[in-house]
Order: structure tokens, then sequence, then C-alpha cells
């Protein structure tokens, strides 16, 4: 009897660190997926809090938790599900799907350079910054934009996370999978929450600190907004390219064609060998290279994708 028991209790440890070994390899895993990701979370944090500008500030964080609910849905009930069947039958798709996110990533990107140096008001989602506050119709209208948006972000981060998972079972995809999207849509909605709140919070430092230093603080905070956000929005402009580039020479090589990414590699030898100005010419021969691309895609989405999108769009007259 005694002897049984000790069978299974030694068992039911065997199966423990079976377990536990499990845990640790999903953590591992999903610790290499985010970071794999991490240009996109900079880029995703980045393009959210222009979504909530121009509303009440009562109204700031309920709408970033509903853009984040939005979000999770995405990953978790639609783009989640698709990885997974994605894998299992046609895991040859999942470089083709990358690199047409890549595609748009540099056409985003791009965008946004030609936007700065010369406005044409195309993003029809830009926010109005006149003051106004802003009613319930056209906060709809906006989180349904940044849900729309996010799902295009995540299906990237997605499609990242699964393209470098090793071997592994359907569950272990699914969990590293959802602990990736949980974790990423928790850092980035988070980081929106507190860049949108900071404001509220540096004018109440300002006016009830206790301390000349905490009440200095504050007024410094209020002063930093203006050029926090314009520096995310540069952060997420560059790494949309640095992405999307990336994401374009990797396709590329993995299709074959090693010529644009040793060519890239030949460039940077010459610059610096390793280190982190290797690491920073390569990033940026990366992020231009995403410019051209990108460049060379923004007539094309303009003047004719984006006509024939909107003739398919268009009703018929009744």
């Amino acid at each position: 009897m005694s002897s049984g028991l000790l069978a299974l209790l030694d068992d039911v440890a065997g199966l423990a660190k079976v377990a536990a070994a499990s845990v640790d390899d999903i953590g591992g895993m999903a610790a290499k997926a985010g970071t794999k990701s991490a240009g996109l979370v900079i880029d995703d944090a980045a393009v959210a809090p222009r979504f909530v500008v121009g509303f009440a500030a009562e109204r700031e964080l309920p709408i970033v938790m509903k853009i984040a609910k939005g979000s999770i849905k995405n990953k978790l009930l639609f783009l989640l599900p698709a990885a997974l069947i994605l894998g299992a039958l046609a895991p040859w798709l999942i470089t083709p799907i990358l690199m047409m996110g890549g595609l748009f990533l540099c056409f985003e990107g791009a965008e946004k350079v030609l936007e700065s140096f010369f406005p044409h008001g195309h993003h029809a989602e830009t926010p109005n910054t006149d003051g106004a506050t802003l009613g319930k119709s056209e906060e709809d209208r906006r989180v349904k934009s940044a849900i729309q948006t996010d799902f295009i972000l995540s299906a990237e981060i997605m499609a990242i996370a699964l393209s470098v998972l090793p071997s592994s079972t359907l569950f272990e995809q699914a969990v590293t999978l959802a602990v990736v999207a949980i974790g990423i849509t928790a850092l980035v909605y988070g980081a929106v929450a507190l860049i949108v709140k900071a404001d509220d919070i540096g004018v109440y430092l300002a006016q009830n600190g206790r301390f000349a230093l905490t009440r200095g603080f504050g007024r410094g905070i209020v002063r930093a907004m203006p050029y926090l956000l314009k520096a995310l929005k540069i952060i997420g402009t560059a790494a949309m390219l640095l992405v999307g580039g990336g994401i374009l020479l990797h396709g590329l090589e993995h299709l074959g064609l090693h010529g644009p990414m040793h060519m890239l590699h030949e460039i940077t030898g010459h610059i610096a060998h390793g280190g982190f100005w290797g690491w920073l010419s390569e990033s940026s021969l990366t992020a231009l290279v995403g410019l051209v691309v990108g460049l060379l895609v923004v007539p094309v989405v303009i003047y004719l994708i984006a006509p024939l999108a909107k003739r398919f769009r268009r009703k018929p007259a009744a």
C-alpha cells in the first residue's frame, strides 16, 4: 500500500516537473516573441494616444479601455485561432503574410514622413485638436477607427510571434500566443493610459503638491508633454520603417533572395563592426530600406488601391 502511494507521489512529482518545464518553455517563447515584436509595440503605443485627443478628461481612460478591450478581442477571438490554423495547415504562408504587413508598415511610415513635410490631410481619422470637447458619436467613430488600426498591428504582432516559435505542441503555441497577446495589450494600453493622463497628473501636482519640488515637477510634466507626444510620433514612424524594412529583408532572405540582406551586412560591416554603432548603422539602413519601399508604395495605394476600394464600397443606386 505504502509502495503504491509512494509510486503515485513519484508520478505526481514527475508530472509537476514536466508542467514546470512546460511553463518555463512557454514563458521563454513568449518573451522571445514579445521581443521580436518590440518595434510594433512601440508604434502601437505611439499611435494610440492620438485617438483620445479632444475629449473631456473624464472620457479619456474609458476610451482607452474600450480600445484595449477591442484589441484583446482582435487578438484572442480572431487572430489567435487564425494563427494556429495557419501554422498547422499552411506554415509556408506565414512569410508572405508577414511581408504584406511589412509593406503596409512601410507605406504608413513613409506617408507619415511625407505628411510631416507636405501636409495633405489624407488621414480621415486625424483628431480635431481645436480644443472643442467631442461628443458620443465622434467617440464611437474614433474607437472604431482605433480598433481597426490595432487589428492590423495586432495581426503583425501575432504573425511575428508565430514565426519565431520553435516546434511545439498546439497547446503550447496557443498558450504562448495568448500570453503574448495579453501581455502586449496590457503593456501598450497601460502606457497609453499613462501618456494621456500625464498632463492631468502634472496639473494636479502643480496645484496641490505639498512641496515646491513636487509642484515644480508637476509643471515640468505639463511643459514636457507636447514634446513627448512629438517624440512618440517620430519614434513610432521610425519603428514602422525599421520593422517594415526588416520584415521585407528577412522575408526575401527566407524566400531564397539573399542579395539585399547580404548587401546590408556588407555596408554595415564597412561602417562599424558590431556593438552599438554596428546596431545603429544596420537599423538606420533597414529603416531607409523601409522608407524607400514605402515611398514607392504610397502612390500605388493613393492613386490605384484606394480609389478601387472606394468604388467597391460604394453602394449601388436604388
